[in-house]
């Protein structure tokens, strides 16, 4: 999830929100029974990907790196004087943050990467789907929803911000991808990008309360 990232009017509903939460709740707990399973020496061969231990260092590297990644974002958006285009978001957002943090690596960086068929294809799926992870954020384009009785409508923003924070994110996408399938993560486990990425959304949380963009509860 990025900094700058401005949701449908939908999904800023309370109950959405927290729908979504419970439902990332449910799919983590059994990704976590089958982390727990490989931990015992009995994996599931149908276990979710990545439900593997990692290294500490792996996992040191990749927040450290995250939060780089994020330092370097804010501080672009300052160099190209575009810090004051920014959404606000309400404290409960922060659920959805949270949430992001594993349900977007267990599809992306979990099920929506070709490890069978060779390392042309590994790399080819990893740019491939950072496009598409990056392309899912709504800076390039918004969804508004309409009054009823009145159509929704599409709407295209190609500002220097929207390009800079769809960079953003398919550079943060291929950090994500690095550390899974770096030899410092030779289980190819998807914690060290699950802590990554809870690192930069609280960040992001944090960066946007300190800027005033955090307004109320709801």
């Amino acid at each position: 999830m990025n900094p700058n990232a401005r949701l449908p009017v939908s999904q800023d509903d309370p109950f959405i929100l927290l729908a979504v939460a419970g439902l990332t709740a449910y799919v983590f707990y059994t990704w976590l029974g089958d982390f727990r399973r490989a931990q015992a020496g009995k994996p599931d061969p149908g276990a979710f990907p990545g439900a593997t231990t990692a290294p500490a260092a792996a996992i040191v590297v990749a927040v450290l790196g995250a939060l780089l990644l994020l330092s370097l974002e804010t501080g672009g958006e300052y160099a190209l004087g575009v810090s004051d285009q920014q959404s606000n978001i309400t404290v409960l957002f922060l659920i959805a943050m949270i949430g992001a943090a594993f349900g977007e690596e267990l599809v992306f960086r979990g099920f929506l990467v070709v490890t069978n068929k060779g390392r042309t294809a590994l790399v080819g799926s990893i740019i491939g789907f950072s496009l598409l992870f990056a392309l899912g954020h709504p800076f390039l384009w918004d969804w508004k929803i309409a009054a009823a009785g009145q159509p929704h409508q599409l709407i295209f923003n190609f500002s220097l911000k929207a390009w800079w924070s769809t960079a953003m994110v398919v550079i943060f996408s291929l950090w994500l991808y690095t550390m899974r399938f770096f030899r410092l993560n030779p289980r190819q486990s998807l914690i060290p990008c699950i802590a990554a990425h809870l690192a930069k959304n609280l960040g992001v949380f944090i960066i946007k309360l300190a800027q005033g963009h955090v307004s109320g509860w709801f």
